[in-house]
């Protein structure tokens, strides 16, 4: 394991250098809504959203588990070893998506497809707040949204907050929670201290962290009585969620913790033994790698893991 794990890191460092460049380009443009995206309902008046219809899920339904399997495609266009996401157009990345998601489609549980695209991207450069991250434009969001829609699936914020902190980051991103289909993961790994840069060190998240975004969540479900929303947490050591049997679980909100982590099957198999055996209970996710992993489980074997994941991601 130590010399794929070295690869990975390199992969993402390099990643991670690619957009300090980024960066800097970004936090010297102006940022705006722009064209399409100040059209979303999100910027619709009170009154227009109160006479709308209920709102479903994009493929029917208010409630995404256990009716539905999710399988998610991760990544952001910035760098195509971002994940497999931001390879290509989003609309080619949603119907690759559709593909490997019909390996995963039961008659008992049919499949809602997801994009996860990172919104917020930990850098290795600290930017002008020293923060080490940027943020997608919300031109760029609207733009995923819009594939995501086409191809009838959920859009899942990623947030890679680096120095930063998770709720900032979710709040700043409220227009987008009042959508119907957009929901939320956080990636500790990528969250570190005032001292440390991230790819450098593995960060973690604190229960209590993650209890106040999915407070904040859960709210907004509830005053713009949307469906149920997809919420994941990212987690490959044991101590990346602090505290994890307090996280509580809420209303509206698919608490979701996604086993993270690439290597041969055995190890990823006994992993998720770990995590799924705890006493506290939540949505069970899976996560597999299409350049780390050795021998790339294919949906049967995946399917055949106790119990069966709700989410699958590809990165």
């Amino acid at each position: 394991m130590t010399e794929p794990a070295s690869v990975y890191r390199r992969r993402r460092a390099t990643a991670l250098a690619a957009l300090a460049g980024v960066l800097v380009l970004a936090l010297l443009s102006i940022r705006s809504c722009g064209g399409e995206a100040a059209q979303t309902a999100a910027e619709a008046p009170a009154e227009a959203a109160a006479a709308k219809p209920v709102a479903e899920l994009p493929r029917g339904g208010r409630r995404i588990f256990p009716d539905f399997r999710v399988v998610a495609f991760y990544g952001a266009p910035q760098d195509d070893k971002l994940g497999a996401l931001g390879i290509g157009s989003p609309a080619a990345a949603g119907r690759r998506l559709e593909r490997v998601a019909r390996g995963y489609a039961k008659k008992t549980r049919p499949v809602l497809p997801a994009f996860e695209l990172i919104s917020t991207i930990a850098a290795a450069a600290p930017g002008d707040d020293g923060l080490y991250r940027m943020r997608q434009d919300h031109a760029v969001i609207a733009r995923y949204l819009r594939a995501a829609r086409k191809a009838k699936a959920l859009l899942l914020l990623d947030i890679q907050p680096g120095r930063g902190d998770f709720l900032s980051e979710v709040k700043r991103l409220k227009r987008w929670l009042r959508e119907p289909d957009v929901g939320i993961a956080l990636d500790p790994e990528w969250h570190v201290g005032p001292d440390a840069v991230p790819g450098k060190v593995i960060g973690s998240v604190s229960a209590d962290v993650v209890n106040a975004v999915t407070e904040y969540i859960a709210q907004i479900v509830v005053d713009h009585r949307l469906p149920e929303k997809l919420f994941v947490v990212h987690q490959f050591t044991s101590d990346m969620i602090e505290n994890k049997e307090r996280v509580v679980k809420r209303p509206g909100v698919a608490v979701t913790m996604n086993v993270d982590g690439f290597g041969d099957r055995p190890n990823k198999i006994s992993k998720y033994k770990q995590f799924t055996s705890e006493l506290t209970r939540f949505h069970d996710g899976f996560k597999l790698f299409y350049e780390e992993d050795t021998n790339l489980m294919s949906p049967g074997a995946v399917l055949e893991l106790r119990p069966p994941p709700d989410l699958v991601v590809y990165e």
